[in-house]
């Protein structure tokens, strides 16, 4: 057996000073964590910062968040969203078993439409909020968010002796987002883009490059999302493509706009969401959403029944933060949730996504608080690094709150 020793107790033994905290430290590039297949390209144009999505490097953005932020509401970005897996659900079985996993009642999605879906455990908790595609009629894909859906959706297949394939396809996906992403579209692909609805998909040829292209996106401006087959081998040479159809229009590439997210009321998996929240408590408490009238009986709808029935305890609010200004959420100045207090000095929530908004000349942030203190104009006490700020209670989204633009 070894002997621990621990050095404050032995009068012997130097203890080493402290080391010098790094206030950004850097993510290490190696063979273990997984690239996506615009990498290099992306990198080419000057990533900053990266962080790891879906155990793969995700640009933040390149130097300039607040620019980039100005660039996506102004006129066109780019953005390396090949970290977004495509798992795909096909065979006899695949739309029974698609729609199994999630509380939307896909009999209301046609091929060639998207939704946005919750996946979600036998709880009622989210274990990912993907956007759904339905390629061909028993065909699907889940472009996901940050979590191992495909793992997930594998078990239950296999378990349930359903007759799907359930893989990872080679397919990923670029994000053309801001208000002359049509410009470059059609540029693209011609005239005919600018007849696709919101939330649906066609299939194009692209110089001999097959592409999915959607009329989505992570940003509620005018945005599109080309999600490229056979991505491993032509992935250099879609972007190629779409960067020369962007450089007359001024494109810029950027990573995820969080500050135009959270105006949006967006929702972040792994920090606004995770799997100790329902959909019934971050806001989506809409029979669209949460049908628990279909038919079909979807992996946690026993749950999600008995919440309804029995109320929700907490609720996800926009708030607004006095004091200077926050920094822009992906530059690294939220490490962990600011605690929120109440008047009584309770500890009774925290905020799970926070920034300065540009427009708003405003900190903003969404917030998971109880339902007694849901309401519009309640007061609170927000925990930031730099000491506690007055926090007010405010309608979300902030910003275009029938998200019209988008549709444009």
């Amino acid at each position: 057996m070894t002997n621990v020793i621990n050095p404050s107790l032995d009068p012997s033994i130097t203890p080493r000073s402290p080391a010098t905290v790094v206030d950004q430290p850097s993510v290490m590039l190696y063979t273990r964590l997984r690239k996506s297949p615009y990498f290099w390209k992306s990198r080419a144009h000057g990533v900053a910062a990266y962080s790891v999505y879906n155990h793969t490097y995700h640009p933040r953005h390149y130097g300039d968040p607040i620019g980039e932020y100005w660039s996506l509401l102004n006129g066109v970005t780019l953005w390396d969203v090949g970290v977004e897996r495509q798992v795909e659900i096909s065979g006899p079985d695949a739309f029974d078993f698609t729609n199994m996993l999630v509380p939307r009642d896909l009999n209301k999605c046609a091929v060639g439409q998207c939704k946005y879906v919750f996946i979600t455990a036998p709880d009622g908790g989210i274990i990912n909020d993907p956007i759904l595609l339905r390629v061909e009629e028993n065909r699907f894909w889940l472009s996901l968010a940050d979590s191992d859906v495909g793992l997930w959706a594998m078990g239950l297949a296999h378990a349930g002796g359903w007759n799907v394939q359930v893989r990872e396809a080679d397919v990923a996906p670029l994000q053309i987002q801001g208000p002359k992403a049509k410009d470059v579209l059609v540029d693209l692909f011609g005239e005919e883009i600018l007849d696709m609805p919101y939330y649906r998909m066609r299939h194009f040829i692209l110089d001999g490059m097959e592409v999915v292209v959607s009329r989505t996106g992570y940003s509620s401006e005018i945005g599109y999302e080309i999600y490229l087959s056979n991505a491993s081998r032509d992935a250099g040479r879609l972007w190629d493509a779409v960067w020369q159809a962007g450089e007359p229009h001024g494109m810029r590439p950027i990573g995820p706009c969080h500050m135009r997210r959270i105006e949006a009321g967006m929702l972040a998996y792994g920090c606004d969401i995770t799997l100790d929240t329902n959909p019934l408590e971050v806001g989506y408490d809409y029979s669209w959403m949460v049908d628990l009238d279909q038919e079909a009986d979807f992996v946690g709808k026993d749950a999600l029944k008995r919440i309804k029935a029995e109320g929700i305890s907490r609720l996800m609010i926009g708030v607004e933060m006095d004091g200077p200004p926050l920094g822009s959420y992906n530059d690294g100045s939220m490490i962990e949730p600011f605690a929120v207090f109440a008047s009584s000095g309770e500890p009774v929530g925290s905020v799970t996504s926070a920034c300065y908004s540009p427009r708003l000349e405003q900190n903003i942030g969404l917030a998971m608080l109880p339902i007694e203190l849901s309401p519009v104009g309640t007061t609170v006490t927000v925990q930031t690094p730099d000491g506690p700020r007055n926090g007010v209670v405010v309608e979300k989204p902030f910003i275009d709150p029938r998200k019209e633009t988008p549709k444009g």
